[in-house]
């Protein structure tokens, strides 16, 4: 019996890279009203649609929100995953431009989705 090679992976065509960019930004676009229910936003930074690596960015009241590692990690990046197959990775970052108390008076991260 042969030993099976690893498949390569084949990278996107020009089409299939707009295709998955446009899933990308529809997805964040369905995520933010929950976010920006709290007084918050999320915003797409960057990503990459071959290696899988997508960058957002929580700001707002999400700035100084105690819960925002567990919106990046438990809905925004367990959302992603399991929705588009090509996403390996969700790098998330807060907006700390924003003055705290201005931040935290924008909301209070009332909001856990279950998990």
């Amino acid at each position: 019996m042969e030993a099976k090679e690893p498949e390569q992976a084949v990278e996107p065509d020009e089409h299939e890279r707009a295709e998955r960019l446009g899933q990308l930004r529809a997805l964040i676009e369905l995520m933010r009203p929950s976010v920006q229910a709290d007084g918050g936003d999320l915003i797409l930074v960057s990503a990459d649609v071959v290696t899988g690596v997508v960058e957002v960015q929580l700001q707002g009241a999400c700035s100084s929100c105690a819960i925002s590692s567990a919106t990046l990690q438990g809905g925004v990046e367990r959302i992603l995953t399991q929705r588009l197959p090509w996403v390996t990775e969700v790098i998330g970052g807060l907006d700390e431009s924003m003055d705290p108390f201005e931040s935290a008076s924008l909301g209070r991260g009332g909001y856990v989705p279950g998990l």
